[in-house]
């Protein structure tokens, strides 16, 4: 099933999302159809508030980044409660969009590398370290988890002038090839 990718200006994308444990109702069915609505979208990442649900999961598949760099190709994982410990390295600035605000790509300054803790879809806990375009993909999927959209992230100034453009997505003025709600 495609969830329909919930617009800035929906509420659920400014909350704080909740823990799940193994027995929230249908996990393995939302897990399936959230992969499939990202790949349907042509994201290489969503999150769980994105399709209305408020809670700590997400999922992310890379390949279409493999051509850049080959170990994208393997990177398709599922989060869940996770829990970013440390950001490190180098700072990097990566052109970002998202599917929740159509139309709008803007860059992004963040770390390259992220340790994560986190539970797989088999709920076994897992604690890795991302690098790179992986790491700035976790760390886009994980600030859904927060209430934080990736347009809070960059400066001011550019905030202040994509502030029209942003209204007018909340009131469904963009083309999407996708499903959406607006203002859930």
């Amino acid at each position: 099933m495609i969830y329909p990718i919930h617009i800035i200006g929906s509420k659920v994308l400014r909350k704080v999302a909740e823990n799940i444990d193994k027995d929230y109702p249908n996990l393995s069915e939302i897990i399936e159809n959230m992969k499939e609505t990202m790949h349907d979208s042509e994201g290489v990442g969503l999150a769980a508030p994105q399709i209305g649900k408020s809670i700590r999961l997400f999922v992310v598949d890379a390949s279409p980044f493999e051509e850049d760099d080959p170990e994208l190709a393997k990177f398709k994982k599922v989060f869940i409660n996770a829990k970013i410990t440390e950001r490190f390295g180098d700072k990097m600035v990566s052109n970002e969009g998202c599917l929740s605000i159509p139309g709008i790509r803007e860059d992004v300054e963040r770390f390259d590398k992220i340790k994560i803790q986190y539970v797989d879809e088999d709920f076994e806990k897992q604690e890795e370290v991302f690098e790179g375009m992986a790491a700035i993909i976790v760390q886009h999927e994980y600030d859904h988890l927060e209430g934080i959209l990736f347009t809070d992230k960059i400066s001011p100034i550019r905030r202040k002038m994509l502030k029209m453009k942003l209204v007018n997505i909340s009131k469904g003025r963009f083309n999407a090839v996708y499903s959406y709600k607006l203002k859930a």
